[in-house]
């Protein structure tokens, strides 16, 4: 049995009801108790309706114009329930629920017991430029009317290379995170205690495996993940898998059946969109590199003419800022603000524009009084530094 709490304030519309009208059923922890006289207000339009609940714990509003967004409140020994905004129906009807928290419930003494991982629970993995953000949405349910605490701690693990973790707003204060460790603290109140978890997974292939675990029965193995292009999933827990579309998205729906508690669960996803990271870091290797030369030749100490030292400044000058622009250039294309066709050429013309500068820095013509060794013109290094990129971008 789903915990009422779960359908709190969710509207459901129908066509059992006289067009125009919305009935408020409220309860008090269980179905089957029922609240009577408890007064509930529906609120939209500027105005505020009243009404109490009959002797089935309904309450019923008429009257509010169509399309109008409404939502409805009550107020139980000082808790107060709300449901989702929604707009007055002009067709049909809409039936909802407020459930009140059963105190006396959950006043009583914890027994050992066992919880299982509900069927409203789901794994959902979406592919990104060269990560996975993976969520564990659980509903960790206690089908008894006493709060239960398990035989061993309630722990998980997102997958290993996750970073990031994060518990996501609705989840019960019990669930804390430390690294990729999940663990949520008894005891755990009748019905459901709900722990939503994300974590983003860095990926460098077109594939990769996650493997989930959990201390609980899974009741029924539920899975989505957001498909770009040509991802598909496999596993041996999946009974069954189909594509659905959703505003202009598209994602694979898989199911299975139960899982018992630390059965490991093995998915595997395939055509994953990324691109190899090796011809950036070759290209900022390169740069980075050139750099380090330039550092190397200020260091070495030259003597030469005033007029000779005001050139050599020069064209120091004019080398440094050309390979700070190389390097600035590398980043962007690396971070994806400059297109590769505009890398390209640029990279390709702060190359171009190095080599004669190197080539007057090593000319022992035009310093003849330099003490530096002469070394060998860069250019054929640069002129592979622009092969390597140009292959990067293709």
């Amino acid at each position: 049995m789903p915990d009422p709490k779960q359908m709190s304030g969710i509207p459901r519309p129908v066509d059992d009801l006289p067009a125009g009208t919305v009935s408020v059923r409220m309860i008090r922890g269980q179905l089957s108790n029922n609240l009577i006289g408890q007064p509930v207000q529906m609120q939209g339009g500027g105005k505020t309706l009243t009404e109490k609940t009959d002797e089935n714990g309904r309450a019923e509003f008429k009257g509010i114009p169509p399309g109008t967004p409404v939502k409805a409140s009550a107020d139980v020994d000082g808790e107060h329930l709300e449901s989702q905004e929604f707009p007055f129906p002009s067709q049909g009807g809409i039936r909802l629920m407020l459930v009140a928290t059963d105190k006396a419930a959950a006043a009583k003494p914890a027994v050992t017991g066992t919880v299982t991982i509900g069927g409203q629970s789901r794994i959902v993995i979406e592919p990104g430029d060269e990560n996975l953000r993976v969520y564990y949405l659980l509903s960790i349910e206690n089908g008894s009317s006493s709060p239960v605490n398990t035989s061993k701690p309630f722990a998980f693990d997102m997958p290993k290379e996750g970073v990031g973790t994060t518990l996501l707003q609705g989840s019960s204060p019990k669930a804390s995170v430390s690294g990729i460790h999940v663990l949520v603290q008894g005891p755990f109140p009748p019905g459901g205690t709900f722990v939503q978890v994300a974590c983003e997974v860095p990926t460098s292939t077109d594939s990769y495996a996650i493997t989930a675990k959990f201390p609980a029965q899974v009741e029924q193995l539920a899975v989505v993940v957001k498909k770009l292009g040509d991802t598909k999933l496999s596993s041996p827990a999946i009974a069954r898998q189909q594509d659905l579309s959703e505003e202009g998205e598209t994602y694979i729906a898989a199911a299975g059946g139960p899982v018992p508690p630390d059965q490991p669960i093995e998915l595997t996803l395939s055509g994953l969109p990324y691109h190899s990271v090796a011809p950036r870091w070759t290209a900022l290797g390169i740069a980075f590199a050139i750099i380090a030369l330039g550092a190397w030749t200020a260091s070495r100490p030259v003597a030469v003419k005033p007029t000779q030292a005001a050139e050599r400044t020069r064209l120091m000058a004019r080398r440094e800022k050309l390979l700070n622009e190389l390097v600035r250039v590398e980043r962007e294309h690396r971070s994806g603000r400059l297109d590769a066709a505009r890398h390209t050429e640029r990279r390709e013309e702060l190359i171009r524009a190095l080599e004669p500068v190197y080539a007057s820095l090593d000319d022992s013509t035009a310093l003849p009084e330099t003490h530096e060794p002469r070394r060998v013109r860069p250019s054929q290094p640069e002129r592979d530094a622009a092969a390597l990129g140009s292959s990067a971008n293709a």
